[in-house]
């Protein structure tokens, strides 16, 4: 394999606080290494270092010749007044692309990036849409070593699959700063973490994810037994030393220097060993022995006449971790809100239990007041907090959640993302809760804090609602989940893989009729339909009739009472009523291509 880029010795500090030191790495062709590290470790700033944004304070970095080099920042640089398509072109300008290639690149990418309007303007799209362009602006330029900044941020399930899928057949290197352990799972084959508890400032690891778990676990429990041996060393010199060697002969000099290395390497290992300390998170359930929390009887609801999902009937009780799935804008929020009683159903009604304490964490952060200190974040009304009948002293509770004593009067607009999320899951577990509605509660968090995270939902007492595009989480948390098509079906799954398998594949689309290209700059001549174009197009009627008879089948076994008592019985027909009305979509639209081809409009 050719080294495309060497560094040796890099640290990088801000004011009198390192961040990094002396990292020494070397990136190769086929390379897919992941970036991990707490929040504060310096993950952003090292790709900068090393996309050439920041100088380093010490240290080399070399570059192959005629390497190239893109780098994909957390925050996209669009310009809302262009078009996709402009975009695109823009980005190859930069590598002075000739026109002809430049434009066979963006209609590759388009359809890649399953755009379907080039000339739709940036302004109009979502989050996820947004960070996909600038996924594309990317990978465009064709580099021989991309480095990304939090990828999957903004991304919704659907996006983070397309995104794994495009790096998993990528033909290029990459190294990516992410905290989506399912995503480094799938998509690496080197892990590096930063950490001061390493004695290099970093760990470096052969493998995936799962394998780096290995040999961390590995690793740290070395560490621990050394700490140990050197304690026990340690208090062997101390008792000697505190006797006093009757004669400073050279042999008792060289004990007393060899007590005084013993010490100090105990306490640098020690100190290591501290640094594994993360977030403290533990929500305070009300311990409410009703089994019966809340109700939905065939709720269902639209937004702008778009029905988002209808006739929903669950139970959520102690212990019950529901899961909430689908992409973008199919009602996950909307369901939530629902719940909560913020909005009330189109049809149907929820049914709550008495005096009923629901705690919602909101992925909007709405709930905070950016111009307050930390301090009055933290407590509003008085420097101590009352958690489960013990009063707390602020400086104390703020390092429950990693915050410094010399934080607590900066301005929360100045805090980082990860730290405004540890505010809110903060201020929720001073509230006793009977159910937690967590709507994307791990934005921002790191690795440490989402391990934390995991295990204290996974204790809760209470009823848990969870929407997150953590896979990981998802997997070890949830009891069941509740898939949203956003076509208003609704469906329970036992867990997040079951609802994978159950969603229909993409229509494959001919050449032809690909929706995302457009107008060469000489105009084609229009196609005509071929003979098994022909054919299809005149059985097109009686197969959509076809296709609507086994949704009307599927719709009436909902109804049978042996299927509504049987939990797998009604699965099954859940989900092949979503795959017939899959089929009945798909066939409209390909009438609607196949007619466009034979008027000669494609």
């Amino acid at each position: 394999m050719t080294v495309l880029m060497s560094c040796q010795s890099l640290s990088k500090s801000y004011g009198a606080k390192p961040l990094f030191e002396n990292i020494t790495v070397g990136i190769s062709t086929e390379e897919r290494l992941g970036l991990i590290g707490p929040n504060g470790a310096g993950k952003s700033t090292l790709l900068k270092v090393l996309a050439g944004e920041e100088p380093a304070d010490d240290g080399q970095r070399s570059l192959k010749g005629s390497l190239r080099l893109v780098y994909l920042a957390q925050k996209d640089l669009l310009e809302d007044h262009k078009t996709i398509e402009q975009t695109l072109l823009d980005a190859l300008a930069k590598d002075a692309v000739e026109d002809s290639e430049a434009y066979s690149r963006t209609q590759r990418i388009i359809g890649k990036t399953e755009f379907t309007d080039p000339q739709q303007l940036v302004s109009t799209l979502s989050g996820g849409w947004r960070k996909r362009l600038s996924i594309a602006c990317a990978v465009v330029r064709e580099p021989d070593l991309l480095l990304m900044d939090e990828p999957t941020n903004h991304l919704d399930l659907d996006g983070i699959l397309w995104l794994e899928s495009l790096l998993q057949n990528a033909p290029f290197a990459f190294l990516l700063v992410t905290h989506d352990r399912y995503f480094l799972e799938n998509t690496t084959n080197r892990i590096i973490e930063l950490s001061r508890r390493y004695p290099e400032g970093y760990l470096r690891i052969e493998g995936n994810y799962s394998e780096f778990l290995r040999q961390r676990e590995s690793f740290l429990q070395g560490q621990a037994q050394k700490e140990a041996i050197l304690s026990n060393k340690m208090r062997r010199e101390i008792e000697w030393l505190r006797r006093g060697p009757k004669a400073r002969t050279s042999k008792a000099q060289y004990r007393i220097d060899d007590a005084h290395r013993i010490m100090a390497e105990h306490a640098e290992v020690k100190a290591r060993n501290a640094e594994t300390q993360s977030v403290r998170i533990d929500f305070n359930a009300t311990q409410r022995k009703t089994k019966k929390l809340l109700e939905t009887h065939d709720v269902s609801k639209s937004l702008g006449g778009k029905p988002l999902f209808s006739q929903v009937s669950l139970r959520l009780s102690p212990g019950t971790r529901l899961g909430l799935l689908g992409r973008n804008g199919t009602g996950k929020s909307t369901f939530m809100r629902l719940l909560e009683g913020h909005l009330k159903p189109d049809s149907g009604f929820i049914e709550r239990a008495d005096q009923i304490q629901i705690v919602n964490f909101d992925q909007n952060r709405e709930q905070l007041n950016l111009d307050v200190s930390l301090r009055k974040a933290l407590s509003p009304e008085a420097d101590r907090v009352v958690y489960r009948g013990d009063s707390i002293h602020i400086v104390s509770w703020a390092k429950r959640f990693l915050f410094r004593p010399e934080q607590l009067d900066l301005p929360v607009r100045e805090l980082s993302g990860g730290e405004q999320a540890r505010i809110l899951i903060a201020r929720l577990m001073l509230r006793p809760a009977d159910i937690l509605l967590l709507d994307e509660p791990t934005n921002d968090l790191d690795i440490p804090s989402l391990e934390v995270l995991e295990e204290s939902l996974q204790d809760f007492p209470g009823a848990l609602v969870l929407v997150t595009h953590d896979r990981f989480l998802l997997d070890r948390v949830a009891t069941e989940v509740l898939g949203l098509d956003g076509r208003g079906n609704a469906t329970v799954f036992a867990d997040y893989h079951q609802w994978i398998e159950s969603l229909p594949p993409k229509p494959t689309k001919s050449k032809s009729s690909d929706k995302t290209k457009t107008k060469a700059p000489q105009k084609n001549r229009p196609r005509k339909l071929s003979y098994k174009e022909n054919k299809e197009l005149e059985k097109m009627e009686e197969n959509i009739l076809e296709a609507e008879s086994s949704v009307e089948h599927w719709q009436a076994q909902l109804q049978e009472p042996d299927v509504m008592q049987d939990s797998t019985k009604l699965q099954d027909a859940c989900r092949e009523l979503q795959v017939a009305q899959d089929r009945v979509e798909w066939l409209y639209q390909r009438w609607e291509e196949l007619e466009a081809i034979q008027q000669g409009r494609l």
